[in-house]
């Protein structure tokens, strides 16, 4: 069963910018958390993508 959520700790999914423009079959996703008291905007972080094999920009997506 899943687990009630009591706190901020929301869980989210960034999604890579620069593979979603490039038209390329695949995705490059990563599943993490965020406290949405202390960052309530969406989440922006630079990630490794290995399909297009270096480090690229990943946005929130949910």
């Amino acid at each position: 069963m899943a687990k009630k959520s009591k706190g901020n700790r929301i869980q989210i999914i960034l999604e890579c910018t620069e593979h979603k423009n490039s038209g390329m079959p695949g995705t490059s996703r990563y599943v993490t958390q965020k406290n949405r008291k202390n960052t309530p905007d969406r989440l922006e972080l630079k990630k490794y993508n290995p399909i297009l094999k270096r480090m690229t920009l990943h946005r929130e997506i949910k």
